[in-house]
């Protein structure tokens, strides 16, 4: 799929590119369940759109994705995640292994919106 330069439409976007991916998937013979209207559930539904506005947002966010694996309950620290790029802040030192505190969810607010 080639987009023109001046291609500002995220939603169509991804709405296109994830009806690709899913007939892809599914012509492959993949077993992808249904909800109740008869949609593919590989996708959630609606996806937030956020402009990196300068180095502190960018820091926010990183810090948003790096954590979210602790609040979704899928480990216990941000270092436990294999798939994060964490591990590579670390490697070039930005930030310490132990990043992320203790891992209680309740008290961090890595990238949570303060408004």
């Amino acid at each position: 799929m080639t987009l023109p330069p001046d291609d500002s439409d995220f939603s169509d976007r991804w709405r296109r590119i994830k009806g690709i991916f899913t007939r892809s998937v599914v012509a492959a013979g993949v077993p992808i369940s249904r909800d109740h209207r008869g949609e593919y559930t590989l996708w959630q539904k609606r996806f937030w759109e956020h402009t990196i506005r300068n180095d502190r947002d960018f820091e926010r966010c990183a810090d948003y994705i790096h954590f979210n694996p602790v609040k979704h309950r899928l480990v216990s620290s941000p270092s436990d995640w294999p798939f994060s790029s964490l591990h590579r802040y670390v490697r070039v030192g930005i930030l310490t292994q132990d990043w992320g505190g203790d891992g209680h969810v309740e008290s961090a607010k890595f990238g949570e919106r303060a408004d």
